[in-house]
């Protein structure tokens, strides 16, 4: 299990370098002007944990099988996409099959490479690209309107509960508001849901900057950062353009060799999984042996049962129990035998919520 994650901003703020770079890839074309990417292209791309790394090193596994993010490159938005200009309704449409969203902002200066908009403001093409969103969510609620109110004159007390929910989320687009800002109750949650709006997804803004502020920023993106933390969304940092070149060298020492050059010591793809992590609530368990160390990626609060279930539906199905060691313990105390030794192993039942760094052995019936 991964998510979904679509790039989003106006075109020539650097999407499809950035999609490149992340999938090392080139599928996406990297041109200079607007609407070069047709269609949503779809990467799939290795999560990097460095324990799952030593859990390989400490079982002596033959394999190294990582998670996978999959990242959607998806055509610039422009100014009156939500009422079909550009590419309109069909890239809001692939919005719509996203788990979250990253807003790449804009935050560099070049003579070069033309903005859409005729200057480069970060706060407004991320203005723009919310008020699209939220322009194309009161478009839908309010065409659901009619047929929901039809279901509520047959007495339909679920159609009720939702067109409550409609009507406030229309106030707050109304007001300018996205539609996460609507405070629902725990048991409002799966009806709201249920309106799959496209701005109560999560968002992540990434700042795409030049190269000699790839470390520390710049004023661009020092605006970005701060609307960031008045909206409570995490915002990251990165050079498109250096992790393209990342991206092409061939291996670790190298590309650590060339961070450490740069005053960095993670990537930015780095940077942006551990806040689509996050963001998304999501948490890493693995498995370990000589044959393989994995990693499989779950919610955060998923038990046993449903993580084994993500391995195989039969581990879920005769699930017995899952012997369990946290990753400290298995570093530290040199894998499965150790631990055990240690008295540092446990046995869990169906009730017992995974905990992010788990190394675990599933017992079940066939």
């Amino acid at each position: 299990m991964g998510f979904k994650c679509g790039i989003v901003g106006l075109p020539n703020v650097g999407k499809s370098t950035l999609f490149n770079a992340l999938t090392q890839t080139a599928a996406a074309a990297a041109e200079n002007f607007p609407f070069c990417t047709i269609e949503p292209n779809t990467g799939m791309v290795p999560v990097p944990d460095i324990r799952l790394d030593r859990c390989a090193e400490v079982a002596g596994s033959a394999q190294i099988i990582p998670t996978q993010l999959t990242f959607v490159d998806i055509a610039g938005l422009v100014r009156g996409a939500s009422k079909g200009e550009g590419l309109g309704n069909q890239f809001l449409s692939h919005i719509r099959e996203v788990d979250a969203i990253i807003h790449l902002q804009r935050c560099f200066e070049d003579t070069d490479v033309t903005h859409v908009e005729g200057k480069v403001d970060p706060l407004a093409d991320a203005e723009t690209i919310e008020t699209e969103l939220m322009l194309a969510d009161l478009e839908s609620l309010e065409k659901r309107m009619p047929a929901m109110e039809k279901r509520i004159r047959s007495n339909d007390d679920d159609a009720k509960v939702t067109l409550a929910l409609m009507e406030r989320a229309m106030a707050a687009l109304r007001e300018g508001n996205a539609a996460r800002t609507v405070v629902v109750t725990e048991d409002e949650q799966e009806a709201f849901d249920s309106l799959h709006l496209l701005t109560t997804k999560p968002i992540l803004y990434v700042c795409n900057v030049d190269e000699d502020s790839a470390a520390n920023g710049n004023e661009l993106s020092a605006l970005v950062e701060q609307k960031a933390a008045v909206e409570g969304v995490p915002c990251v940092v990165i050079s498109a353009a250096i992790e393209a070149e990342i991206s092409q060298l061939d291996s670790q020492e190298e590309r650590d060799e060339f961070l450490a050059e740069i005053g960095l010591s993670e990537t930015g793809l780095s940077r942006v999984i551990k806040c689509g992590y996050d963001l998304l609530g999501l948490i890493t368990y693995f498995t370990a042996g000589p044959k393989e160390a994995r990693a499989w990626t779950i919610t955060e609060g998923t038990k046993a049962p449903q993580a084994a279930g993500v391995i195989h539906t039969d581990f879920e199905k005769g699930f017995i129990r899952a012997e369990t060691i946290s990753y400290e313990d298995y570093d530290t105390l040199g894998g499965e035998a150790g631990a055990k030794e240690a008295g540092r192993a446990r046995l869990e039942g169906k009730d017992y919520v995974v905990r992010d760094g788990d190394v675990m052995l599933f017992r079940f019936n066939n």
